[in-house]
Formats: structure tokens, C-alpha cells, sequence
């Protein structure tokens, strides 16, 4: 369970993008191993950036509170803000510091929180940019702000149909439950939708609100950074991009 952060794979590296790939391809059997190492992992990008004992950490999107649980491990006051009941309360009774919340209205004074952390909740929602807004609303000047996503022509953008949504969609969704014998949980549209690495950079590097530290892609095994800057490349193997911006004064 600790192999990411008790081991010290270096990240980028490849040791450390294969122990992730291993756990992504048993989550539908050990859910709870893939997201505990994942959240190791993401809390200790965001450890690069902030002294996290004492600081305030929201967790937008955060699901059944790996992720909360993991920078409550690391010394940080961790909340989570989770939209959807039945993953809020899927690994058991809901605990006093998560909320039933939705991530275009959290419910936060401006400026709440040390770190705004969101994990694979923008492909989720149908408007990022007020997402992203919100997410910059609630970090205090000078904070931080951890955002990723899978884009969408991403190898995985189709999450559970992937990469079959290279051919439509639809057809990907027919062809997942003919194979499995039930319904993709994501459907384009409804509760899935297609980001992309291009228009989202050229967004946030507008803002007057943030400042980009980081946009690297987050699970790529080398040249993290280097990849996110070629146009159409980048659509593809990226993967999932992670931003990590700073509020501005």
C-alpha cells in the first residue's frame, strides 16, 4: 500500500508510472489499494509545494475521502466536498468533515483554504471554467490550487469504454455492455464531458486570479512537462494533465 510515498519512486520515473498502471488496471477488483496509492502520490505533489501540517485543505470532488484521509495523514486540516451521496458514503458512514456539496458553490467564505485540491472532477463537470473559478474563490492569496483531468483523446478519456470512444461514444457505450452485461456509468454529455489539454492551458494562463507553477502531465514516465507543450501531441499523451496553480494576491 505504501509503495509511492513510504518507497520514494522518484516523479517522474518509470518505477513509479507502472506501480500506478498496475493498481489502475485492478481497481475494479481492489478499488481501495488503486485510490490509497494514488492519493499517496498526489498528496505528496502537492507536499513539493506547501508545508502541509496545520494548513486547511479543501478536497472538491474528493469521493469516498481518499484523498482527505491521506493529507490528514500528512498533518493538514483536510475537509472534503463531495456532490454525489453514494460515493460520499461508499466506504462507510459519512464522518463531520465531509459535505454533501457541489464543486460550482462550495460552501466557503473567499479565501477558506490553504490548498484546493480536485482530482478527476473537471471531465466530470459540464462548465470548468466556473469550476476552476470556484476553486480560485475559495484558496486564500498565495495558495494553492492542485487540479487534474483525463482529457479526452486521452488513451483513457473514455474512462470505463476507453479507448473504444476514439471511434464515438456511442458506439464505445454499446460496445462496453454488450462485453460486460451492464451500462457504462459515464455517458457523454450527462456526467462526462470532452476537456482538452489546449483550450484549458490558454484558459487558466489568462487568469488574473492564478499563476501556473506546474502543467505536466501526471502519471507520464518522462518529460512530464515538455509533453503538455506541443499542440495535438499533447491532446493525446498526456493522459491526464495536472495544473498546479498559485492564487494571486
Amino acid at each position: 500500500m505504501a509503495e509511492i510515498a513510504e518507497r520514494g519512486f522518484k516523479d517522474p520515473s518509470l518505477r513509479r508510472s507502472a506501480a500506478l498502471f498496475r493498481a489502475f488496471m485492478r481497481e475494479p477488483s481492489d478499488p481501495e489499494r488503486c485510490y490509497t496509492l494514488l492519493a499517496r502520490d498526489s498528496v505528496a505533489q502537492v507536499a513539493r509545494h506547501v508545508d502541509l501540517p496545520g494548513k486547511i485543505v479543501v478536497d472538491v470532488g474528493g469521493g469516498s475521502g481518499h484523498f482527505t484521509e491521506e493529507f490528514r495523514r500528512r498533518g493538514a486540516q483536510s475537509y472534503l466536498f463531495e456532490p454525489d451521496p453514494r460515493e460520499l458514503s461508499a466506504r462507510g458512514p459519512v464522518t463531520e468533515d465531509a459535505v454533501l456539496a457541489d464543486g460550482y458553490l462550495l460552501p466557503l467564505a473567499d479565501g477558506a483554504a490553504d490548498v484546493c485540491f480536485s482530482s478527476n472532477v473537471l471531465e466530470h463537470v459540464s462548465d470548468p471554467q466556473t469550476f476552476i473559478s470556484e476553486m480560485a474563490r475559495v484558496t486564500r492569496p498565495g495558495g494553492l490550487i492542485y487540479l487534474s483531468f483525463t482529457n479526452w483523446l486521452s488513451p483513457w478519456g473514455g474512462h470505463e469504454t476507453a479507448p473504444w470512444h476514439y471511434l464515438g461514444a456511442d458506439r464505445a457505450r454499446e460496445r462496453y455492455e454488450r462485453r460486460t452485461g451492464r451500462q457504462a456509468k459515464h455517458t457523454l454529455g450527462e456526467n462526462l464531458f470532452p476537456v482538452h489539454i489546449g483550450p484549458t492551458l490558454r484558459h487558466v494562463r489568462a487568469r488574473d486570479d492564478v499563476q501556473v507553477v506546474t502543467a505536466r502531465s501526471r502519471y507520464w514516465p518522462f518529460l512530464a512537462s515538455t509533453i503538455t507543450r506541443v499542440p495535438g501531441l499533447r491532446e493525446i499523451a498526456t493522459w491526464n494533465l495536472l495544473l498546479i496553480l498559485r492564487r494571486s494576491p
